[in-house]
């Protein structure tokens, strides 16, 4: 009983204890960026021979030098929601991590929509977040082995032809319903988008539908020039592509007019283009950067 006791004052203690959000001065003084980034996400952060790579990494280097900082990164496991992310690394914290917040967050949506909504109670679901910086336009693409699928002009080929995703992703719903249905049957499901494209080189699926970063990184890494991207529409897919970019806590601003100031100079001088193809990615301007062009 007394043992009971202890774990659940302990538990309490530690779920009461307040994040931290440090302040722009704070930041600058301790010569310190704390950045959020996804783990085992490559090509946009993961570690590799016990040392962090990635597309997100190298940015996050980029802009803390840029403020003469050195990042600290904090490996954010994906919850159910982006908002439980955001919640748990900007604005709350999570209760196995007390007091541990990041001053920034990468590969958050850049969207209006997405920043406006509304939780049950008409209040905005993210109203202690900043979402800024647009970085990146992310795209849904296929990829076919050409060797069995020379060529997709539609969706419509996966009648006859195998396609890969994975488990619980929007190609995993889109393929399973879209031409009512008529794909299902030939739409295979895997725990990951490199389970799917192992398949594929593997001669199960014929091609694969997933994140064009994801599939770009992979085709590079695989060094087949039988692996071409499809060119193909998703009809009826709401979203088919949309622009990545930042979180701070909303209390934070400053902190995020120094890093927009640091990320248009990445921008503009083909630095951060060059960072994607480092990794083998197409780098396609957000639609903020594209409207001035």
């Amino acid at each position: 009983m007394r043992l009971l006791t202890l774990f659940v004052a302990l538990f309490l203690l530690l779920s009461q204890a307040q994040a931290h959000v440090r302040p722009y001065d704070d930041i600058v003084a301790s010569g310190v960026l704390k950045v959020a980034v996804y783990e085992n996400f490559p090509p946009y952060s993961f570690v590799q021979d016990g040392q962090a790579h990635g597309i997100d990494i190298d940015l996050a280097t980029r802009l803390a030098q840029g403020l003469g900082l050195r990042p600290e990164f904090l490996w954010v496991t994906p919850g159910e929601r982006i908002d439980d992310d955001l919640r748990n690394f900007i604005w709350k914290g999570h209760y196995l991590r007390p007091g541990v917040l990041a001053d920034i967050m990468l590969r958050v949506p850049y969207d209006r929509e997405f920043s406006n909504r509304r939780n049950d109670v008409g209040e905005l679901a993210n109203a202690q977040v900043v979402m800024f910086g647009p970085y990146q336009r992310e795209r849904w693409q296929v990829v076919s082995d050409t060797r069995r699928l020379p060529q997709v002009d539609t969706i419509a080929a996966f009648r006859e032809h195998r396609i890969g995703v994975e488990l619980d992703s929007v190609p995993s719903f889109y393929l399973s319903s879209v031409l009512g249905g008529q794909l299902s049957a030939m739409t295979e499901h895997y725990p990951s988008t490199q389970a799917a494209f192992d398949a594929m080189r593997g001669g199960k699926v014929d091609a694969v539908m997933a994140l064009r970063g994801e599939l770009d990184w992979m085709r590079a890494q695989a060094h087949d020039d039988n692996l071409k991207n499809a060119e193909n529409a998703y009809p009826n897919l709401g979203q088919p592509e949309w622009d990545i970019g930042m979180a701070v806590h909303e209390s934070n601003r400053q902190l995020s007019n120094a890093i927009d100031g640091e990320l248009e100079d990445l921008i503009h001088s083909g630095e951060l283009a060059k960072i994607y193809a480092g990794y083998g990615l197409r780098y396609e301007l957000p639609g903020l950067y594209q409207d001035v062009q």
